[in-house]
Protein backbone atom coordinates (compact mmCIF):
# COMPACT_ATOMS: atom_id res chain seq x y z
CA UNK A 1 0.00 0.00 0.00
CA UNK A 2 1.15 3.54 -0.84
CA UNK A 3 0.93 4.79 2.78
CA UNK A 4 1.52 1.55 4.68
CA UNK A 5 2.78 2.21 8.19
CA UNK A 6 1.98 5.92 8.15
CA UNK A 7 -0.23 7.74 10.64
CA UNK A 8 -2.37 10.77 9.86
CA UNK A 9 -4.50 13.45 11.47
CA UNK A 10 -7.30 14.86 9.32
CA UNK A 11 -9.09 17.84 10.83
CA UNK A 12 -12.78 18.30 10.20
CA UNK A 13 -13.12 14.75 8.93
CA UNK A 14 -16.56 13.67 10.14
CA UNK A 15 -18.16 14.53 6.79
CA UNK A 16 -17.65 15.92 3.29
CA UNK A 17 -14.18 16.39 1.89
CA UNK A 18 -12.51 15.59 5.23
CA UNK A 19 -14.31 12.28 5.50
CA UNK A 20 -13.32 11.35 1.94
CA UNK A 21 -9.69 12.19 2.71
CA UNK A 22 -9.63 10.15 5.92
CA UNK A 23 -11.05 7.10 4.16
CA UNK A 24 -8.76 7.46 1.14
CA UNK A 25 -5.68 7.62 3.37
CA UNK A 26 -6.87 4.51 5.22
CA UNK A 27 -7.43 2.60 1.98
CA UNK A 28 -3.77 3.22 1.17
CA UNK A 29 -2.62 1.85 4.53
CA UNK A 30 -2.56 4.83 6.91
CA UNK A 31 -3.90 4.87 10.45
CA UNK A 32 -6.10 7.94 10.92
CA UNK A 33 -7.18 10.18 13.77
CA UNK A 34 -10.60 11.56 12.85
CA UNK A 35 -11.10 15.07 14.20
CA UNK A 36 -14.49 16.64 14.71
CA UNK A 37 -15.95 19.64 16.50
CA UNK A 38 -19.64 18.88 16.89
CA UNK A 39 -20.62 15.77 14.92
CA UNK A 40 -19.60 12.96 17.24
CA UNK A 41 -21.91 10.33 15.72
CA UNK A 42 -20.69 10.99 12.18
CA UNK A 43 -17.06 10.87 13.34
CA UNK A 44 -17.73 7.52 14.97
CA UNK A 45 -19.05 6.14 11.69
CA UNK A 46 -15.89 7.24 9.89
CA UNK A 47 -13.80 5.50 12.54
CA UNK A 48 -15.81 2.30 12.02
CA UNK A 49 -15.28 2.47 8.26
CA UNK A 50 -11.54 2.93 8.69
CA UNK A 51 -11.32 0.00 11.09
CA UNK A 52 -13.26 -2.14 8.62
CA UNK A 53 -10.39 -1.49 6.19
CA UNK A 54 -7.98 -3.06 8.67
CA UNK A 55 -6.44 0.19 9.86
CA UNK A 56 -6.31 1.76 13.30
CA UNK A 57 -8.53 4.77 13.91
CA UNK A 58 -9.79 6.99 16.70
CA UNK A 59 -12.09 10.00 16.91
CA UNK A 60 -11.00 13.12 18.76
CA UNK A 61 -13.07 16.19 19.51
CA UNK A 62 -11.09 19.41 19.22
CA UNK A 63 -11.71 23.02 18.32
CA UNK A 64 -8.60 23.65 16.22
CA UNK A 65 -8.89 27.41 16.82
CA UNK A 66 -7.75 26.73 20.40
CA UNK A 67 -4.00 25.94 20.57
CA UNK A 68 -4.29 23.69 23.61
CA UNK A 69 -6.93 21.53 21.90
CA UNK A 70 -4.82 21.22 18.74
CA UNK A 71 -1.90 20.12 20.91
CA UNK A 72 -4.08 17.57 22.71
CA UNK A 73 -5.23 16.19 19.36
CA UNK A 74 -1.67 15.63 18.18
CA UNK A 75 -0.82 14.03 21.52
CA UNK A 76 -3.78 11.67 21.07
CA UNK A 77 -2.49 10.65 17.63
CA UNK A 78 0.93 9.88 19.07
CA UNK A 79 -0.64 7.93 21.92
CA UNK A 80 -2.85 5.88 19.58
CA UNK A 81 -0.40 5.28 16.74
CA UNK A 82 3.07 5.94 18.16
CA UNK A 83 3.85 8.39 15.37
CA UNK A 84 2.48 11.20 13.22
CA UNK A 85 3.52 11.42 9.58
CA UNK A 86 0.68 13.26 7.84
CA UNK A 87 -1.37 16.29 8.83
CA UNK A 88 -4.30 17.39 6.67
CA UNK A 89 -5.68 20.78 7.69
CA UNK A 90 -9.21 20.51 6.37
CA UNK A 91 -11.38 22.03 9.13
CA UNK A 92 -13.17 25.15 7.98
CA UNK A 93 -16.31 27.22 8.41
CA UNK A 94 -18.15 29.93 6.48
CA UNK A 95 -20.00 33.02 7.62
CA UNK A 96 -20.92 34.50 4.25
CA UNK A 97 -22.28 37.99 3.78
CA UNK A 98 -21.70 41.18 1.83
CA UNK A 99 -19.01 43.48 3.24
CA UNK A 100 -21.32 46.03 4.91
CA UNK A 101 -23.19 43.21 6.68
CA UNK A 102 -20.29 41.14 7.96
CA UNK A 103 -20.16 41.28 11.74
CA UNK A 104 -16.84 41.45 13.52
CA UNK A 105 -17.53 38.13 15.21
CA UNK A 106 -18.16 36.49 11.82
CA UNK A 107 -14.83 37.74 10.51
CA UNK A 108 -13.04 36.58 13.65
CA UNK A 109 -14.70 33.15 13.70
CA UNK A 110 -13.77 32.33 10.09
CA UNK A 111 -10.16 33.50 10.42
CA UNK A 112 -9.79 31.71 13.78
CA UNK A 113 -10.88 28.30 12.51
CA UNK A 114 -9.69 28.37 8.91
CA UNK A 115 -6.32 30.07 9.29
CA UNK A 116 -5.30 30.19 12.95
CA UNK A 117 -6.62 26.64 13.37
CA UNK A 118 -4.38 25.36 10.59
CA UNK A 119 -1.39 27.10 12.17
CA UNK A 120 -2.20 25.66 15.60
CA UNK A 121 -2.29 22.13 14.19
CA UNK A 122 0.83 22.65 12.08
CA UNK A 123 2.77 23.98 15.07
CA UNK A 124 1.76 20.98 17.20
CA UNK A 125 2.42 18.40 14.47
CA UNK A 126 5.81 19.76 13.43
CA UNK A 127 7.56 18.63 16.62
CA UNK A 128 7.25 14.86 16.03
CA UNK A 129 7.86 15.36 12.30
CA UNK A 130 11.10 17.24 12.98
CA UNK A 131 12.28 14.41 15.24
CA UNK A 132 11.46 11.86 12.54
CA UNK A 133 12.94 14.06 9.79
CA UNK A 134 9.92 13.25 7.62
CA UNK A 135 6.45 14.66 7.28
CA UNK A 136 3.63 15.66 4.97
CA UNK A 137 1.46 18.70 5.71
CA UNK A 138 -1.43 19.34 3.34
CA UNK A 139 -3.60 22.41 3.76
CA UNK A 140 -7.05 22.44 2.17
CA UNK A 141 -7.47 25.95 0.83
CA UNK A 142 -10.02 26.95 -1.84
CA UNK A 143 -10.24 28.28 -5.35
CA UNK A 144 -11.73 31.46 -3.86
CA UNK A 145 -8.46 32.04 -2.00
CA UNK A 146 -6.99 32.66 -5.44
CA UNK A 147 -9.87 34.20 -7.38
CA UNK A 148 -11.90 35.89 -4.62
CA UNK A 149 -15.68 35.64 -4.44
CA UNK A 150 -18.42 38.21 -3.71
CA UNK A 151 -19.99 37.72 -0.30
CA UNK A 152 -17.04 35.73 1.01
CA UNK A 153 -14.34 38.25 1.89
CA UNK A 154 -13.70 36.59 5.26
CA UNK A 155 -13.61 33.06 3.84
CA UNK A 156 -11.49 34.07 0.83
CA UNK A 157 -9.06 35.96 3.09
CA UNK A 158 -8.67 32.94 5.35
CA UNK A 159 -8.03 30.64 2.40
CA UNK A 160 -5.58 33.06 0.79
CA UNK A 161 -3.81 33.21 4.14
CA UNK A 162 -3.47 29.43 4.06
CA UNK A 163 -1.56 29.76 0.79
CA UNK A 164 0.94 32.13 2.41
CA UNK A 165 1.21 29.80 5.40
CA UNK A 166 1.87 26.88 3.07
CA UNK A 167 4.66 28.57 1.14
CA UNK A 168 6.41 29.97 4.19
CA UNK A 169 6.23 26.67 6.10
CA UNK A 170 7.51 24.80 3.04
CA UNK A 171 10.61 27.00 2.97
CA UNK A 172 11.18 26.62 6.69
CA UNK A 173 10.69 22.84 6.93
CA UNK A 174 12.06 21.54 3.65
CA UNK A 175 15.56 20.83 4.99
CA UNK A 176 14.02 18.22 7.33
CA UNK A 177 12.22 16.36 4.52
CA UNK A 178 8.87 17.81 5.56
CA UNK A 179 6.81 18.93 2.59
CA UNK A 180 3.98 21.44 2.85
CA UNK A 181 1.46 21.81 0.05
CA UNK A 182 -2.02 23.22 -0.46
CA UNK A 183 -4.96 21.71 -2.32
CA UNK A 184 -7.52 24.18 -3.64
CA UNK A 185 -10.91 22.60 -4.37
CA UNK A 186 -13.38 24.37 -6.61
CA UNK A 187 -17.10 23.65 -6.38
CA UNK A 188 -17.35 20.18 -4.87
CA UNK A 189 -20.57 18.24 -4.19
CA UNK A 190 -21.06 18.57 -0.42
CA UNK A 191 -23.85 19.50 1.97
CA UNK A 192 -23.03 23.17 1.38
CA UNK A 193 -23.30 23.05 -2.42
CA UNK A 194 -26.32 20.75 -2.18
CA UNK A 195 -28.24 23.50 -0.40
CA UNK A 196 -27.63 26.05 -3.15
CA UNK A 197 -30.54 27.05 -5.42
CA UNK A 198 -30.49 25.69 -8.96
CA UNK A 199 -29.88 29.15 -10.40
CA UNK A 200 -26.68 29.48 -8.37
CA UNK A 201 -25.50 26.00 -9.38
CA UNK A 202 -26.11 26.74 -13.05
CA UNK A 203 -24.13 29.96 -12.74
CA UNK A 204 -21.24 28.02 -11.22
CA UNK A 205 -21.33 25.37 -13.93
CA UNK A 206 -21.12 28.02 -16.63
CA UNK A 207 -17.67 28.96 -15.37
CA UNK A 208 -16.29 25.41 -15.17
CA UNK A 209 -14.73 24.11 -18.42
CA UNK A 210 -15.40 20.48 -17.45
CA UNK A 211 -19.09 21.37 -17.07
CA UNK A 212 -19.73 19.63 -13.74
CA UNK A 213 -19.15 19.91 -10.02
CA UNK A 214 -16.36 17.85 -8.51
CA UNK A 215 -16.75 15.14 -5.89
CA UNK A 216 -14.88 14.75 -2.59
CA UNK A 217 -13.06 11.65 -3.81
CA UNK A 218 -11.32 13.69 -6.50
CA UNK A 219 -9.88 15.99 -3.85
CA UNK A 220 -8.94 13.03 -1.65
CA UNK A 221 -7.02 11.33 -4.47
CA UNK A 222 -4.68 14.32 -4.77
CA UNK A 223 -4.18 14.48 -1.00
CA UNK A 224 -3.20 10.79 -0.96
CA UNK A 225 -0.62 11.39 -3.67
CA UNK A 226 0.89 14.39 -1.87
CA UNK A 227 1.03 12.38 1.37
CA UNK A 228 3.34 9.71 0.00
CA UNK A 229 6.86 9.14 -1.28
CA UNK A 230 5.97 9.77 -4.91
CA UNK A 231 5.46 13.45 -4.03
CA UNK A 232 8.75 13.80 -2.15
CA UNK A 233 10.04 16.55 -4.47
CA UNK A 234 6.86 18.64 -4.39
CA UNK A 235 6.57 21.35 -1.78
CA UNK A 236 5.19 24.88 -1.45
CA UNK A 237 2.68 24.27 -4.21
CA UNK A 238 -1.01 25.12 -4.60
CA UNK A 239 -2.79 22.53 -6.71
CA UNK A 240 -6.27 23.30 -8.02
CA UNK A 241 -8.99 20.66 -8.12
CA UNK A 242 -11.57 22.84 -9.83
CA UNK A 243 -12.43 21.49 -13.27
CA UNK A 244 -10.43 24.30 -14.87
CA UNK A 245 -12.43 27.07 -13.23
CA UNK A 246 -9.48 29.23 -12.16
CA UNK A 247 -7.02 28.65 -15.00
Amino acid sequence: MYLDGRAAVVTGSSRGIGRAIALALAREGADVLVNYSGREAEAGLVVEEIRSLGRRAAAFRADVAKPEEAQSMVAAALENFGRLDILVNNAGITRDNLIPRIKEEDWDAVLSVNLKGAFNCLKAAVRPMLKARWGRIINITSVVGVTGNPGQVNYAASKAGLIGLTKSAARELGSRSITVNAVAPGFIVTEMTGALPEEAKNSMLAGIPLGRLGNPGEVAALVVFLAGEAASYITGQVVMVDGGMAM
